[in-house]
C-alpha cells in the first residue's frame, strides 16, 4: 500500500529510463519501497492514496508496472498524465476514494475493472470504485490503444 503523491520518479527512477525494460523493472519503487521488486507477484494489485503517478509525463512508470504483471492499480486519485498513459497501454487504473480504509496491507482482493468493484477476500466486503467511461474500458479490454486499433483494422 502506498501513500499520497507517489510521483513517477519514485515509481521509475530517471537514472534507469534509457535501460532495457528488464533492467528498469529491477529499480521500481527503489527509493520509496526497495523490497517491492522482490515481493511483487504477477496479478498483484497496487493500492495507493491521492495523486498516484503525479509528476512528469514519463510513460515508463505505467509500462514498468504492466511489465511486472500488476493486474490493476486502485488509488484515491491519479496524476492525470499517469492515468492516461496507463489506460493507453491497457493497465487497469481505478479511482477509488476511501480504498485505503477498505484494504489492509497484504490482504487479497478481487478486482472487476468492468463492473468497478473490489472484493476484499479476507472480509468478503465489496467496494465500488468510480466507473470508467465505456471508451476507456474498451481500450483496457483490448490491451491498449495500439491493440485496439489493430483489432479494429483487422475487422
Amino acid at each position: 500500500m502506498f501513500g499520497d503523491n507517489v510521483d513517477t520518479d519514485q515509481i521509475s527512477p530517471g537514472k534507469v529510463l534509457t535501460l532495457p525494460l528488464e533492467e528498469q523493472m529491477k529499480c521500481v519503487f527503489e527509493a520509496l519501497r526497495p523490497e517491492f521488486r522482490e515481493e511483487v507477484k504477477p496479478g498483484d494489485v497496487i493500492v495507493a492514496g491521492l495523486n498516484f503517478g503525479c509528476g512528469s509525463s514519463r510513460e515508463h512508470s505505467p509500462e514498468v508496472l504492466k511489465a511486472l504483471a500488476i493486474s490493476a492499480i486502485l488509488a484515491e486519485s491519479f496524476g492525470r498524465i499517469f492515468f492516461r498513459n496507463a489506460v493507453a497501454i491497457g493497465l487497469p487504473v481505478l479511482i477509488a476514494p476511501g480504498i485505503r480504509s477498505f484494504i489492509s496491507e497484504g490482504e487479497q482482493v478481487e478486482v472487476d475493472v468492468f463492473r468497478g468493484t473490489v472484493k476484499n477476500l479476507a472480509t468478503g466486503a465489496e467496494f465500488k470504485t468510480r466507473p470508467l467511461h465505456p471508451s476507456l474500458l474498451a481500450i483496457i479490454k483490448a490491451g491498449g490503444i495500439i491493440a485496439q486499433l489493430r483489432e479494429e483494422l483487422s475487422q
